[in-house]
């Protein structure tokens, strides 16, 4: 297995050759816990190592640190010695979302990635809405997106060719494909994907068919699947950890643990473009400072009343743009109140230097 086969490139290689003169190796991280990392070397060689303390504390944020899918250059020591973590290259792609819950921090799901793959299905799984906040962080990470409407053998064949046609309908650039993981059905588009050095990431809900589809592509009961429940058409996913998998015929898969939250990490000009339609009717307005509620000559209004834009479409919209103006208003109150924190830090090692300083004059009788 060379580096070549692990993603790695030459934009990759002059980023990592001021590290090289260091002495310190390149790894790709395939695993990840509170404690420390597993990375890959060349060669295929799995290693686990630590993080550098200064790359702890240089970090502002835990975004910045170490990621499945990330390339790290690595210190090897010497014989007996732990391996650390002595810097992170730039990232070519950054598939990300906000944390679960009431906190303003970005969780990196997959560094490094070409393509992202969601996963659903027609019936229990399938919600529009939720798929545009997929797409919509996939727009942000600079990735492609995929997705695939899986389960087919469960449900009639116009349902799901149906659900496809709404999803290829909320992104013109996805590739939207009909699979049946359990029958091995259209697992093979995949495989069309997974070429030698390209990565891609898993996500979708947990009891879709992740795991399934990863059995199917290794060949190999990889994962270990449950039975699904007959009401809520969920699986008990295995999948607790991401862990990037590295396929024997080519290819890299980071599969994530089922996402129940589909939290946005995005921003204005992200969700202009994931909406095309509903951001030019805005500029159709008679108004430049248009609310589009009850202000005359709305496009937007007319445009739902005659049918042109779907009324849930729009909600949608108009709820990512009040969750992604929340967001930024958040992480500026996060970020003032670091940066108060931070001067008042210094002011306090400040006036312990001169207390420090004054008790060393008062020492050698200079005061």
């Amino acid at each position: 297995m060379t580096l070549e086969d692990l993603g790695w490139n030459e934009g990759f290689a002059a980023e990592f050759s001021r590290h090289a003169k260091c002495g310190w190796v390149p790894g790709r991280v395939i695993r990840e816990t509170k404690i420390n990392f597993t990375t890959l070397l060349d060669g295929g060689e799995e290693v686990d190592c630590v993080l550098a303390g200064k790359l702890w504390h240089d970090a502002t944020c835990d975004a910045d640190l170490p990621a499945v899918g990330d390339w790290v250059a690595l210190d090897r020591g010497g014989e007996g010695d732990e391996i650390v973590i002595r810097a992170s290259l730039p990232r070519r792609t950054k598939f990300s979302r906000k944390i679960p819950g009431n906190g303003c921090e970005e969780q990196v799901i997959a560094a490094n990635v070409d393509l992202v793959v969601v996963v659903t299905d027609a019936a229990a799984d399938f919600n529009p809405r939720r798929m545009e906040r997929y797409l919509m962080l996939i727009e942000k990470s600079k990735a492609k997106p995929v997705v695939l409407v899986n389960k087919a053998d469960l449900y009639p064949k116009e349902q799901s060719v149906e659900a496809a046609a709404v999803i290829q309908g909320l992104c013109a650039t996805a590739d939207v494909h009909i699979t049946s993981a359990m029958n091995a059905e259209g697992v093979a588009v995949l495989k069309d994907y997974l070429k030698s050095g390209v990565s891609l990431t898993l996500v979708g809900s947990s009891g879709v068919g992740k795991s399934t589809l990863i059995n199917q592509l290794l060949g190999e009961e990889w994962q270990w699947t449950a039975e699904v429940n007959d009401v809520t058409g969920k699986g008990r996913h295995t999948t607790t950890a991401r862990e990037l998998v590295v396929f024997p015929d080519g290819g890299i898969l980071i599969d994530n643990p089922g996402v129940r939250e589909v939290q946005m990490w995005t921003d204005e000009s992200t969700l202009r473009e994931s909406f095309v339609d509903v951001d030019e009717l805005t500029t159709q307005c008679k108004f430049g400072d248009c609310k589009h509620q009850e202000d005359a000559g709305c496009a937007i209004r007319a445009a739902v009343e005659d049918g042109t834009l779907d009324t849930e479409r729009y909600e949608s919209y108009l709820r990512l743009e009040e969750e992604i103006a929340e967001l930024n208003f958040r992480r500026k109150k996060r970020q003032m109140a670091t940066e108060r924190w931070a001067k008042r830090n210094r002011k306090v090692k400040a006036r312990n230097l001169d207390d420090r300083i004054e008790l060393d004059r008062e020492e050698r009788g200079e005061v």
